[in-house]
């Protein structure tokens, strides 16, 4: 399997080519730094990234409040927290980089606050 993976590590945006299976590489080709060969060989056995979303909040001025993962979660897991937040709804006060769920899906990522919300 090969894949075309665009770096963003830095501003060069550079097309790195990876081919393996699974968790197996074989080859990366296109890197133009030591971080971009590592960033593109981790994209393409394990991706993650930062969730960003929002919860329903009740008790303040808005209906909804933006929370983050504090690390990045695996790509596969995603969906699966996305539901756990789509059923999710907290209560004002909130504080911004309060924990709204802790470790969620066992990823070891925090679910906190974005932004901070009064109690109306």
């Amino acid at each position: 399997m090969e894949k075309e993976i665009t770096c963003t590590v830095c501003p060069m945006g550079c097309q790195i080519l990876v081919s393996g299976e699974g968790g197996r590489i074989d080859r990366v080709e296109g890197f133009g730094c030591r971080r971009g060969e590592e960033y593109a060989r981790n994209e393409f056995a394990h991706p993650v990234r930062i969730l960003t979303s929002t919860v329903a909040l009740r008790n303040a001025t808005g209906p909804l409040l933006p929370v983050r993962s504090s690390i990045p979660v695996p790509k596969e897991q995603i969906p699966a927290c996305m539901q756990i937040l789509k059923e999710l709804t907290v209560s004002a006060p909130v504080k911004c980089h309060d924990v709204i769920v802790a470790d969620i899906l066992g990823t070891g990522a925090d679910m906190i606050a974005s932004d901070s919300a009064e109690r109306v």
